[in-house]
């Protein structure tokens, strides 16, 4: 009697989590080819209140699974079923697992890197690579990142005080230029480990499952200079934070440098550690601003210049269109030198410089970007104006319904008026998962056809943030 009860009890937990539906957003969050190597091969074998059994062939497979995709796994999963917070698998060794199968896994096996083999060894081979070009010398300084530039020479003249060093700033303003810089200078006389935060979750990942966390505490903190770029992306990993915040403490007591980089300042970075942030603010936080005219016109000039010497095309860009990229071009370095490749792409085509107005053409996209100043907490600003709650509202847990409408409004406003990408939005909503965005776009895709009045308020909204009309509202 209890035995069928249990069974019937485990059936109905099967029913309400639509496993199908989860692979289906599995190819969407991974990738086709991902998914169809190794998510595929998981199989629902029981849910649980807190947690599901999964069944998967092979051993091998259920180790490169939980290294590699595991948390971003548990992520698809909470947007279907909330309260799961841990995966368990099974080795299936039924004999139904065909020989081809058996096989193709030995083939995997041998093209990665023993298992025998130190993890560490692994990172520093593969992943703890300096870029020689990218080095003080090559870096154009203007009055927007020269703080930033000065900082970090300061690193290498007085070492370990300034410490740690927290560069900031947008996307493609530099930062990682500068922070492989000091790696290629201290490298010569240092122990240097330049990792991003990602990489760094990797390996700790790595070293939990593989039972060498020992292996990876020696090497993180035996090391005389810890470069981390990117470092929000540990945001919400309460296990990953843990971890670096005694790594983090330990080198600096012993007087090793530190230096990182975010896109955020330290007391913006949420579901971060306020220890942690409290740590980063304690040192030297230096923020690289947008690119000033004068600084755009040099990294254009010595764009240029690097063009004709590695090229034999002698390719000639009017002032006249080299002034109306550095004056039109104005968020980033990296959109900058986009644009001017553009430009040299076409001269190279149609072997000829393209005038003013077939410059603005190709440049559409670019253009429209900057004139319309459109940005995500711009319209994340005019959302909550309009609907009359405060940014730290929208941007909180709570799922309050006067609160998501607004906030499922701003994300779909963001999809369709912004080029940031499901990942980029989701960060910006205190780092909600791509599926999240997701759901939001459609659910006012669907309430706009059925709720006229919703659908007006939208354009409305959508008017406001094109035209900067926010004093309207």
């Amino acid at each position: 009697m209890n035995n069928s009860l249990n069974q019937n009890l485990n059936q109905n937990n099967q029913q309400s989590l639509n496993w199908e539906q989860v692979q289906e957003d599995f190819k969407i969050k991974f990738g086709k080819e991902v998914f169809e190597s190794w998510l595929k091969k998981m199989q629902l074998v029981e849910t649980n209140s807190d947690s599901l059994l999964l069944s998967v062939p092979t051993r091998f497979i259920r180790d490169w699974i939980t290294s590699r995709y595991l948390d971003n796994v548990i992520q698809v999963v909470r947007a279907h079923k909330k309260n799961i917070n841990r995966i368990e698998f099974k080795v299936n060794t039924s004999s139904n697992i065909s020989t081809q199968d058996n096989e193709f896994d030995k083939d995997k096996q041998n093209n990665i890197i023993d298992a025998n083999v130190a993890f560490i060894k692994d990172s520093f081979v593969q992943y703890n690579r300096i870029d020689p070009n990218k080095n003080f010398e090559n870096f154009i300084v203007g009055s927007s990142n020269s703080l930033a530039y000065e900082a970090s020479k300061k690193v290498i003249d007085n070492f370990s005080n300034y410490n740690p060093l927290y560069l900031y700033s947008g996307v493609g303003m530099g930062k990682t230029h500068l922070l492989n810089a000091i790696g290629l200078k201290l490298k010569e006389s240092k122990k240097v480990m330049f990792i991003s935060a990602e990489r760094f979750m990797y390996h700790f990942v790595k070293s939990i499952k593989s039972n060498e966390m020992i292996k990876f505490k020696d090497y993180f903190r035996n090391t005389d200079v810890l470069l981390i770029d990117d470092i929000q992306f540990m945001n919400g990993k309460e296990a990953l934070q843990e971890e670096f915040f005694h790594t983090f403490s330990t080198l600096l007591d012993k007087g090793s440098q530190i230096v990182l980089t975010a896109d955020r300042p330290p007391n913006k970075l949420n579901r971060i550690q306020d220890r942690i942030r409290s740590r980063f603010s304690g040192g030297l936080v230096v923020d690289i601003q947008s690119p000033e005219i004068g600084l755009r016109s040099e990294i254009v000039k010595n764009k240029l210049n690097e063009i004709l010497t590695f090229n034999t095309e002698n390719v000639v860009i009017s002032d006249e269109i080299q002034k109306f990229i550095c004056s039109e071009i104005k968020s980033s370095v990296r959109e900058l030198v986009g644009a001017l490749n553009r430009i040299v792409s076409f001269s190279r085509i149609y072997n000829r410089v393209p005038n003013l107005s077939e410059t603005r053409i190709i440049l559409k996209d670019l253009l429209n970007i900057n004139e319309n100043k459109v940005t995500i907490d711009n319209i994340q600003t005019i959302v909550c104006k309009y609907f009359k709650i405060s940014k730290n509202e929208m941007l909180s847990s709570r799922r309050s319904r006067y609160l998501v409408r607004p906030r499922q409004t701003a994300i779909y406003l963001s999809k369709i008026l912004t080029s940031k990408s499901l990942p980029e939005i989701g960060r910006c909503f205190s780092n909600r998962d791509h599926t999240t965005v997701i759901h939001s776009v459609k659910t006012i895709e669907r309430l706009k056809k059925e709720d006229t009045e919703l659908s007006v308020k939208i354009d409305t909204l959508k008017n406001k943030i094109l035209y900067n009309k926010e004093d309207e509202i």
